[in-house]
């Protein structure tokens, strides 16, 4: 018998300037064309009853890209958010961001958080965007938060401790997909993606359809997820 459909579906967006340079285009119109998959996706998640996606769009660790390029990507962001929240409110679909936000510009800050504000009440989809994240990153933060508490919380444990990751109150991701051919998972939801299932496609990220996104769907139905249990 087939697996349910998975409740959290992540993904990591890879591709973007391998997909510019064989058409010998720069790298930003590879991460634009990437926004327009990021649209498509997002659609069909809603579409299959899926309720949390989450996407990595900006590591810890891009930062160490060009400065021109990474001040493109900020301006896209931006860009992305005043253009796609009304349809997001349309769509039903709330946002949410994880990650260091203090590393980020003030209009990049506020841009995320006026388009949470806006979608808060959502009931549809969670759209999860990772910016500046990374998954170690995350463990550091939530242990440093649980050292600072001012309460007198029980002993920390597994459901604790997750309740101080950037996640919190968020189900584990059942599968985490990565385009681009790599089999890394690249620092990406290291507590949370435990028990996922992983799934790889040689697909560039702006190449990837809805059709390989039902592809990887499918193949998740195919997996007996044991949780260390028997069979």
């Amino acid at each position: 018998m087939d697996a349910p459909a998975p409740r959290h579906v992540a993904i990591i967006m890879d591709g973007n300037g391998r997909w510019a340079r064989q058409r010998l285009l720069p790298r930003t119109y590879g991460h634009k064309k990437g926004v327009e998959t990021l649209r498509t996706i997002v659609k069909a998640a809603a579409e299959k009853g899926i309720d949390v996606l989450t996407v990595f769009a900006f590591s810890t660790e891009n930062w160490k890209r060009p400065e021109k390029e990474v001040r493109a990507l900020m301006h896209l962001f931006v860009e992305t958010l005043e253009k796609e929240v009304p349809e997001l409110m349309d769509n039903n679909v709330k946002l949410r961001f994880i990650g260091d936000r203090a590393p980020l510009s003030r209009e990049v800050v506020e841009k995320m958080t006026q388009s949470e504000a806006r979608t808060k009440d959502n009931e549809g989809l969670t759209l999860v965007v990772a910016l500046n994240y990374s998954g170690r990153d995350d463990i550091l933060r939530a242990v440093k938060a649980f050292k600072e508490r001012k309460d007198s919380s029980p002993q920390l444990d597994e459901e604790l401790f997750a309740s101080f990751l950037d996640t919190r109150g968020l189900p584990d991701p059942d599968l985490i997909i990565r385009t681009g051919g790599e089999y890394r998972i690249s620092n990406f939801l290291l507590w949370q993606g435990a028990y996922s299932e992983f799934y790889s496609t040689a697909a560039y990220w702006p190449d990837f359809s809805r059709k390989e996104f039902e592809k990887a769907l499918k193949e998740y139905t195919r997996r007996d997820r044991r949780f260390g249990g028997l069979g």
